[in-house]
């Protein structure tokens, strides 16, 4: 079995996807990873193949991301120009919707990490019954939005006008982004996403690294920080008919575990939570194994 590349032109754009297909006859429905914010679609390096054992196993570049075109970012609220992407969750669902209803066109399974979460959600609104069903692992919980600043503290409320101000400035995101695309700054993040510290290894770091080094990488940076009042997870899951699991890194040192497991206690959806020790924000590059164990169960039920 093998991981073949593809691009797809969406929009005047051109997305990076890939497949692997099973050997044996193919299920019916398939599954679609979705990887979180600076990351691609090789972040699944460690689950493709494995889950492409009993269906066809797609996994996506989204827009700003990987080797998909990384357009100049339109904020909300500015003008848009010809070329310009606003990046946020509608734009980037819309994205995944189009290519499971042009590329796929047949029932999937959305498999979506951190804001791949949350765009996993909103795309299974978009295709309606042709998504079976949704895997959210360590979904991002969107703590700085604007509609849950009333648990943030006072003095982060009083200065939100400021920051957001001072976020648009493209000199200071730039700044901000050139930092952080450094190889010993990404390096030193991964050892905080990552803290049993498995599998932090030089094919990391460089998946990682290599598409910031492209033109336009920092204007999908420049769209996400300012993303301040966007979808979240529990809003998009309310009404949501279709099964939806969690799978969650018992040590995630951004999204919190006992926020998932209120989660999976008062929203009716979601259908069961797999905590796996040990692992941090992203335990299906982590702790592959029993990842890869439990996302199979779970896709089983659904395929």
């Amino acid at each position: 079995m093998e991981v073949k590349e593809f691009t797809w032109a969406w929009k005047d754009l051109q997305v990076s996807w890939n497949i692997a297909v099973p050997r044996k006859t193919l299920a019916p429905t398939a599954t679609v990873l979705i990887h979180g914010f600076g990351a691609s679609k090789e972040h699944w390096r460690h689950n493709q193949l494995v889950l492409a054992e009993n269906s066809p196993c797609y996994a996506i570049d989204l827009i700003g991301f990987g080797e998909s075109s990384q357009p100049k970012a339109n904020l909300i609220d500015e003008e848009i120009s010809n070329g310009e992407f606003t990046y946020c969750f509608e734009n980037w669902a819309s994205q995944v919707n189009d290519f499971c209803q042009e590329v796929i066109d047949g029932p999937v399974i959305l498999v979506g990490n951190s804001i791949g979460g949350v765009i996993s959600l909103r795309a299974a609104q978009l295709l309606k019954d042709a998504c079976k069903g949704v895997v959210l692992i360590d979904c991002a919980q969107r703590r700085m939005d604007d509609k849950r600043l009333s648990i943030q503290p006072k003095w982060m409320q009083l200065s939100r006008p400021w920051l957001k101000n001072l976020v648009r400035q493209r000199w200071l995101s730039q700044s901000l982004f050139r930092n952080a695309a450094a190889p010993s700054v990404i390096k030193k993040v991964l050892k905080q996403a990552y803290p049993s510290g498995a599998n932090i290894d030089d094919h990391l770091i460089n998946l990682l690294h290599k598409p910031s080094q492209r033109p336009g990488a920092a204007e999908a940076f420049r769209g996400f920080i300012n993303l301040f009042d966007d979808y979240l997870a529990p809003d998009l899951m309310k009404d949501l008919k279709i099964p939806v699991d969690l799978i969650w890194g018992e040590k995630d040192p951004w999204e919190s575990v006992e926020e998932a497991n209120n989660w999976f206690s008062s929203i009716s959806c979601i259908r069961s939570i797999q905590i796996i020790p040990g692992a941090g924000h992203c335990p299906h590059d982590e702790s592959p194994n029993e990842v890869n164990a439990a996302l199979k169960q779970m896709l089983q039920q659904a395929l």
